[in-house]
């Protein structure tokens, strides 16, 4: 079957790469569906070069704000033109459901809309310096910077980094993961027609060890911003720290979700199922482990249980718009989730209550032969005996699959240590129907961002970002976002008359009267 062959997109237009072509995988089947040119050393200090010099011309650097906020406009309204042909390959390249990307695709207007907004009202602070002095601040773009994005959502975290980055006035280069390039190739002709200057734009796929780290290490490169797993997140952080670069991560979680007894189980039981199977858990805000009051336990238990099979029974191609879930992005990643559940299960200490191992049989929905891809059924795991499951490897590590750990607790103290016994605090969600325990135990739980009787809610304008480490540092969205992508220039005019100035400003004048300092 002949094999599409997707480029590069630098200075405005499709360009081949000098590296080895990589093969894209659809993982539903197995099937290599695609080839993707990739960027070598050479090409990436090609592209660099090519962004910097477009920056130091100033056409998009310096170009008014409200031109800016204009082209962004246009960005969202031709993105949404071009969501038609970029869901398919989105749904083909990652595995995800098209349910859940007909849903999510069209939000991603939004952080152009909101950027594009944030210029037109931005206002400059003045300061109140001491003395006949006029203090007031202003924002410039950093030059280059470099975004390096992931697997799990390709389109989605593209824009949201992209959108403040622009919106500041830098050039771009971002290198997708190699799994899920495609997508982020797309974006090319859309942001070129709505008006962004050749150069300022750029993708290089390619393979991080390579390609990502001739990027992130580019003396030029004045940001990284990445999304991905922490050990990854540290080896980028130690590289641009060295060239003294700033650095945005948003990296891995392992998110508590706590259901209070007051909580309505029902929807507490469906607010799980979307905060833990969405994307085949491959998000890094999955709620993963789940504390449930035990005064409720049984009953959650039991409906999470019909919630779940319900689920795998829904199960099928991805491009059927009656599926509810798709399989695990690749080989190595079924593989991944395969050994920390059967470790916590052979090791005695945690047990099954649904789901468990890979699916290998034919969906009942439609045929699909799951055996062929990387299907993996959304899992329950419980301790055997007492807490022992807080003693695997799958209590504290990032899964990244649709597996879940259910654990009991007596007391809200007893709730929220369970919750922060984690080295990551990315995302966490409470379902309560006592308002003053959500406020109580939201200021407790070390997450960057908390849901309460909700889940996974996502805007432009709310930060999104990590409390502890191993989850990130700094954040997306938001105004932070945008100022991160931006240097702050304070500039003070004296406007005190000549005469004045002849008076008090001359340091070196003769006599010992006083001077000014400051």
């Amino acid at each position: 079957m002949a094999q599409d062959k997707f480029l590069m997109w630098v200075a405005g237009k499709e360009q081949p790469g000098e590296a080895e072509l990589i093969p894209v995988e659809d993982p539903a089947t197995g099937e290599i569906f695609a080839q993707c040119h990739a960027a070598s050393t050479a090409d990436v200090e090609r592209t660099v070069a090519t962004a910097h010099e477009t920056f130091k011309s100033g056409i998009w650097s310096r170009s008014p704000r409200h031109h800016r906020a204009d082209v962004l406009d246009r960005c969202a309204s031709i993105l949404t033109e071009s969501l038609p042909a970029m869901i398919p390959l989105e749904v083909r390249q990652t595995g995800r459901a098209v349910r859940e990307m007909r849903a999510q695709v069209p939000s991603l207007v939004r952080w152009f809309k909101y950027y594009g907004a944030l210029l037109r009202v931005e206002e400059q602070p003045v300061l109140p310096t001491a003395g006949k002095l006029h203090n007031f601040l202003r924002r410039a773009p950093l030059g280059v910077v470099a975004q390096v994005t992931p697997f799990n959502h390709p389109l989605l975290i593209a824009v949201k980094k992209l959108a403040p980055a622009l919106a500041a006035g830098n050039s771009v280069v971002i290198k997708p993961s190699e799994l899920t390039p495609l997508t982020t190739l797309l974006l090319g002709p859309v942001l070129k027609e709505a008006g962004v200057p050749d150069g300022v734009f750029n993708v290089l796929p390619g393979y991080g060890a390579t390609t990502g780290k001739a990027l992130v290490q580019h003396p030029l490169v004045r940001k990284v911003d990445v999304t991905g797993g922490t050990v990854a997140g540290r080896a980028i952080g130690g590289i641009v720290g060295g060239n003294l670069a700033r650095y945005t991560a948003e990296l891995g979680g392992k998110a508590p979700l706590i259901v209070f007894e007051t909580a309505d189980v029902q929807l507490a039981v469906n607010g799980i199922a979307f905060g833990s199977y969405i994307a085949s858990g491959q998000t890094c805000i999955a709620s993963t482990r789940i504390l449930v009051d035990n005064k409720i336990m049984a009953q959650l238990q039991a409906q999470l249980k019909d919630k779940t099979e319900s689920i795998t029974r829904l199960m099928g191609a991805p491009s059927n718009p009656e599926s509810a879930m798709g399989p695990l992005i690749s080989a190595k990643q079924l593989g991944n989730v395969e050994t920390l559940v059967g470790e916590a299960v052979d090791s005695g200490k945690a047990k099954v209550v649904t789901g468990g191992s890979r699916m290998k049989d034919v969906s009942s929905l439609d045929g699909t032969d799951f055996s062929k891809g990387y299907f993996y059924p959304p899992t329950v795991l419980v301790s055997s005996e007492g807490d022992s499951i807080l003693e695997t490897r799958i209590w504290r590590e990032e899964a990244f699959g649709p597996v879940i750990v259910v654990v009991g607790f007596d007391t809200e103290e007893q709730a929220v240590k369970l919750a922060n016994d984690s080295e990551f605090g990315l995302g966490a969600g409470i379902w309560t129907q006592d308002l003053a325990q959500a406020f109580r135990v939201s200021e407790q739980v070390d997450a960057g961002i908390t849901w309460v009787n909700t889940h996974h809610r996502n805007d432009p304008s709310s930060p999104w970002g990590g409390a502890k480490s191993s989850s990130g540092v700094g954040s997306e969205n938001g105004i932070d976002a945008y100022n991160a992508y931006a240097t702050i220039k304070s500039t003070i005019i004296n406007y005190a008359s000549t005469e004045e100035s002849l008076a008090t400003d001359d340091w070196f004048r003769d006599g010992a009267g006083a001077v000014r300092y400051g």
